[in-house]
């Protein structure tokens, strides 16, 4: 395969890596920017996602594989979402949503969500079947003796899951803009991200809407994780390289910046398909590491962040 089809072929990996870290990263932010509170076990909620998916479509059983994953698809995010309500309620208002104690009890969180998912899901990686996995060939362009030319390289192919993949984060990405813009519970949200004294003035339930956010955040984080457990596989440590990339992106991006976060996003993602493809894993996470460095150096608000007085 040439040069320009093989990248056309890293790039949609990457695309499909960013569609699902845009979904992660967008949770993470959204928890930061409203409640200022660091999760730390972020990833764990992403992996609860897709424990719980596998644990649904497990469940279902003989029934066709989209009817488990169309369930999990719903079950895993609501499920994850009342859990994260309750370590809320239960453990950060406990601590008054201090900054610092609040990643000291989302640590905790984090190592009781893992090893309760070793204790009862176990150690193996197990896979989940996807709805529909049809191989298409893609088409590439070349210039010839004619002009620009058609051609159908070999090799040069994806699967209909992961085109699906890619379209429904858009679509929950865009409902997220919706929600924020153009809801009650929106602008519930951007009064506390402003100012939580003058939201409790308001009248404003200000704890409510912590337990809100965090339960979003969470459900966030897996509905992207039973989105891509079809293509990976769900494992009780499989949190960590989310919770990386996610705190990569929302540094970039901005702490509490939603469009900054989703173009981090794009840009980690597709870099680091990319790379993975044509270098290795490894270095993909070093040069994005490397990046945030130089933003917090050059640029400690992030690229679309504001500097607050």
């Amino acid at each position: 395969m040439d040069f320009g089809p093989y990248l056309l072929l890293a790039s949609l990996e990457g695309a499909v890596t960013a569609a699902v870290l845009a979904l992660t990263a967008v949770g993470l932010s959204l928890v930061f920017g409203v409640m200022r509170v660091v999760n730390v076990a972020h990833g764990e909620f992403f992996m609860l996602g897709a424990v719980l998916a596998w644990w649904v479509a497990h469940l279902v059983g003989d029934a066709h594989p989209a009817v488990g994953f169309l369930l999990a698809l719903v079950v895993a995010p609501l499920l994850v979402g009342g859990i994260a309500v309750l370590a809320d309620v239960t453990v950060l208002k406990r601590v008054n949503y201090d900054p610092e104690r609040t990643i000291v009890a989302t640590i905790g969180i984090l190592y009781i969500l893992q090893q309760v998912t070793l204790m009862t899901y176990g150690p193996d990686a197990r896979p989940v079947e996807p709805p529909f996995n049809t191989r298409l060939a893609l088409p590439f362009v070349e210039w010839g003796e004619n002009g620009l030319q058609l051609y159908w390289p070999w090799g040069l192919s994806t699967t209909s899951y992961k085109l699906a993949v890619i379209g429904a984060a858009v679509v929950v990405l865009l409902g997220v803009w919706g929600l924020m813009a153009r809801t009650r519970i929106g602008l519930l949200m951007r009064a506390t991200q402003l100012d939580r004294d003058m939201a409790l003035a308001f009248g404003i339930p200000v704890e409510r809407v912590y337990a809100m956010v965090f339960g979003i955040g969470a459900g966030l984080a897996a509905l992207a994780a039973v989105l891509i457990v079809p293509i990976q596989q769900a494992h009780y440590l499989m949190g960590g390289d989310p919770l990386l990339l996610s705190f990569i992106v929302v540094i970039i991006g901005g702490l509490g910046s939603l469009p900054g976060t989703v173009l981090a996003a794009v840009l980690i993602g597709l870099s680091d398909g990319i790379i993975s493809v044509f270098f290795s894993p490894t270095l993909a996470k070093i040069l994005a590491t490397l990046l945030v460095a130089l933003v917090l150096v050059f640029r400690p608000q992030g690229l679309f962040g504001v500097r607050r007085a």
